[in-house]
């Protein structure tokens, strides 16, 4: 599942020859990649290589806000120079204080950075098994493609949040091309695998209906 993640250190390859800086932001990596979680560039082991890293607060350490980290001499170019720092508040002090305690629970060990991909690998394979396209990805967030149109799109979701309890974000054009949308799962350590079967049964029930017309049948009943 994370083959074909060479892209960073062959670009870092490349510093020496082009005097670039390399910027990484990883939102998908940061906890959930590496060692000791520290993300894709200690995954392929040129996290060194790296000048300028960003990540988010909002996956692995389930909360708010973002980070960017390099030499002191860049962050405080950074600092003073970005027109996004012009009259930008620091976040809430609660917030700190809890991002602080969970950076210290993903250094402590990788019991469940380990469990969480045991719940993603059951998952995607588990979804790629039932014929659903998860495109090409290397994150534990999981995108599903369907071939749907807007319309159809708001009783799917609703059929899956209602009929099924489960809850994921919707990606559509002009993000993915027309005629399609992304369903997008975020399996989290605390998840079993029961509750992981559950959802592939969902969604092998979804991706019927939406074959079978069902969707199609209840806008013609409402007269869209």
């Amino acid at each position: 599942m994370r083959g074909n993640q060479g892209i960073l250190k062959e670009i870092a390859s490349l510093k020496d020859q082009y005097g670039f800086r390399f910027f990484v932001d990883d939102a998908h990596g940061f906890g959930a990649l590496g060692a000791t979680g520290a993300g894709a560039g200690e995954e392929q082991g040129i996290q060194d290589k790296i000048d300028v890293y960003f990540s988010t607060f909002a996956k692995s350490m389930a909360s708010i806000g973002a980070f960017v980290a390099g030499e002191q001499f860049l962050i405080d170019y950074l600092r003073y120079n970005m027109r996004s720092q012009l009259f930008a508040k620091a976040l809430p002090m609660p917030l700190v204080i809890g991002a602080l305690k969970r950076l210290e629970i993903i250094k402590r060990g990788p019991e469940l950075k380990n469990k969480l991909w045991a719940v993603v690998n059951r998952l995607q394979g588990g979804l790629r098994e039932a014929g659903l396209d998860l495109g090409v990805t290397n994150s534990c967030v999981t995108p599903v493609f369907l071939k749907c149109s807007v319309a159809e799109t708001a009783y799917l979701v609703h059929d899956i949040r209602e009929n099924f309890n489960i809850f994921c974000s919707v990606v559509m054009y002009p993000m993915i091309p027309k005629g399609m949308i992304l369903l997008r799962l975020i399996p989290t350590a605390d998840h079993t695998f029961e509750e992981v079967d559950l959802t592939i049964e969902a969604f092998k029930k979804i991706k019927q209906s939406l074959e079978e017309g069902a969707y199609n049948k209840e806008l013609s009943e409402v007269g869209v």
